[in-house]
């Protein structure tokens, strides 16, 4: 019987909130009788508002910001990595769209890599939510409707470097005059353009030192002034890897997986075979050998990326959860029992200068304990195929980077520093 004298109440809490607690709220301060109320309580008054707060939890919810993103992305690096990394600090979720492979050869020449590896790259960002294939390289209107209605994109965010068409308009003008625009701060010290250049360079030095008969040529001082013409401008800090890593280290029973290796120029394959590796454990540690390491097992034109671009770059892939910087060659068994490593793999696809003859087995103490196993790689991709593309169009490559030089000077030139890093 008192439940159902009581309807009125709860019928008053669910379908009028705000009236029946403001008059429970004027009885309260009056001091009216609670036995009126049906016993309900008044000075129980916060408990029944955190009690009306279910009802309104849904409508109270802070709509979620989406933020759009573009770009070619290819020769991904740490750069791209960064910017998206910001972008996604502008919002909640981040929609990146993949400029196709016809808009980039109509707007800057033949790309490196193919849309399919593009988008294994740019899908394995760790701040990366939705992935838009073949997108334009110019924001049109119909596009930018597309954006704003279909996949409900509320800002896009470029970098403050100037993204021109052919015609010498901003790509971006559309978005700017819609105020549905956000920028970056670019990313010193890194372009795919300054990649690009560093493997011609190499390429270019290659040519200098040898002659026909591959005898080396006298001339160092002509070689160190086409190295250091394309020398790494990035200045890392340990804020920069904060920001990259994931911040947390393995449980206390997590199975540790570990690969190593040189991953120079971050590409598809690197990013397959870290998936690979870590859907064997719960926690995937990536060893980077050091820019010497590298040299003496791959020959003295690689590392092409040096120690800290390639840490972030690798950092960068959702599949990773700690790297060591500098890794050691020998996987021994110091290294298996600091890091607790559960198990140790190598992908089948893995590159050495062949002139170099092993002296001994790298992975001989995990083998021997019975936690190394093999991986087939899912790709083929290498850091040498990569550079053999670009060799390959050497031309192309080395008109456009005389091109994009131009460009580059003039945006140092004329930059000012945007907020946010």
């Amino acid at each position: 019987m008192d439940y159902e004298s009581n309807n009125w109440i709860l019928d008053g809490v669910y379908n009028f909130p705000h009236l029946f607690g403001g008059l429970m709220l004027t009885a309260a301060l009056l001091g009216l009788s609670t036995s009126y109320f049906g016993g309900i309580g008044v000075p129980h008054l916060p408990y029944l508002w955190s009690d009306l707060g279910i009802f309104y939890k849904k409508k109270r919810e802070k709509k979620r910001i989406r933020v759009y993103m573009d770009g070619c992305f290819d020769l991904m690096h740490y750069g791209h990595a960064n910017a998206l990394r910001q972008a996604k600090a502008l919002g909640d979720e981040l929609v990146v769209g993949v400029v196709s492979d016809e808009e980039i050869i109509a707007n800057k020449g033949p790309p490196v890599l193919s849309m399919e590896e593009r988008l294994v790259l740019v899908s394995g960002l760790k701040w990366v939510d939705e992935v838009i294939a073949n997108a334009p390289y110019a924001i049109t209107e119909q596009f930018m409707n597309r954006l704003f209605n279909e996949h409900k994109i509320d800002y896009i965010i470029h970098g403050d470097d100037p993204c021109l068409l052919p015609d010498g308009t901003d790509a971006y003008a559309l978005a700017k005059g819609a105020g549905r625009y956000k920028q970056i701060k670019r990313t010193e010290g890194v372009s795919s353009t300054d990649i690009v250049g560093r493997i011609l360079s190499s390429t270019n030095n290659n040519k200098v030192r040898e002659d026909h008969n591959g005898t080396p040529l006298k001339g160092p001082h002509k070689e160190s002034q086409l190295k250091a013409a394309h020398l790494s401008q990035f200045l890392p800090t340990s804020r920069r890897i904060v920001q990259f890593s994931n911040g947390k280290g393995p449980g206390p029973n997590a199975r540790v997986v570990y690969i190593d290796g040189a991953f120079d120029l971050f590409h598809a394959g690197h990013v397959e075979i870290l998936k690979t590796a870590r859907q064997l454990g719960d926690f995937l540690l990536v060893g980077l050998h050091d820019d010497q390491t590298v040299s003496e097992h791959r020959g003295k034109h690689y590392p092409i990326m040096h120690l800290h671009e390639r840490s972030l770059s690798v950092l960068a892939c959702r599949y990773v959860d700690e790297v060591i910087i500098g890794a050691p060659w020998e996987v021994t068994k110091d290294v298996i029992t600091t890091f607790n490593i559960s198990l140790v793999v190598r992908g089948t696809i893995s590159e050495s200068n062949v002139s170099l003859t092993e002296e001994f087995d790298p992975y001989s103490v995990p083998k021997s304990m019975g936690i190394f196993q093999t991986l087939e790689s899912p790709k083929t991709i290498t850091t040498t195929s990569v550079a053999q593309r670009i060799m390959a169009n050497h031309e192309a490559y080395t008109k456009r980077n005389a091109k994009k030089a131009e460009s580059e000077k003039k945006y140092y030139a004329e930059k000012k520093y945007v907020s946010g890093d």
